[in-house]
C-alpha cells in the first residue's frame, strides 16, 4: 500500500518499482532494526562518517516501512534503492536519522 508520508510522524517516503512508500521510525521499526543491526547510535556514526553500508540502509528501510505491500521482498527493495541512486533516497535516510537521534 502507497501512501503520503507525514512528517509530523517523523515519516520519509521512497519510490519503489513507481510506487512510494511509506518509512515510518516507530519504537518497533527501531528495536527491530537494532536487533539486525547493532546499536542505532553506532549506526548514525557511520553515516555521518559516510560509512554506511547499503545494506544498513536496506535494513532499517525495511524495517520502518509502514505497510509493505504484498510480495515486496528485501531483496526487491534494495534493488531499487541501488537502481535509482543513493542521491534518490539519501533524504529518506536523512528523516529517519533524524528521528533516531532526536527522538519524538
Amino acid at each position: 500500500m502507497s501512501g503520503v508520508a507525514n512528517p509530523v510522524r517523523g515519516e520519509a517516503a521512497v519510490r519503489v518499482s513507481g510506487e512510494m512508500l511509506v518509512l515510518r521510525p516507530s519504537f518497533a521499526a527501531l528495536v527491530a532494526a537494532e536487533g539486525e543491526l547493532g546499536p542505532l547510535f553506532a549506526l548514525v556514526e557511520r553515516a555521518a562518517e559516510g560509512r554506511l553500508a547499503l545494506v544498513e540502509m536496506v535494513a532499517l528501510f525495511w524495517h520502518c516501512l509502514r505497510d509493505r505491500p504484498a510480495g515486496l521482498t528485501r531483496e526487491a527493495l534494495g534493488e531499487a534503492v541501488a537502481a535509482q541512486g543513493l542521491t534518490a533516497v539519501v533524504p529518506a535516510l536523512k528523516v529517519l536519522i533524524g528521528q533516531i537521534v532526536a527522538g519524538r
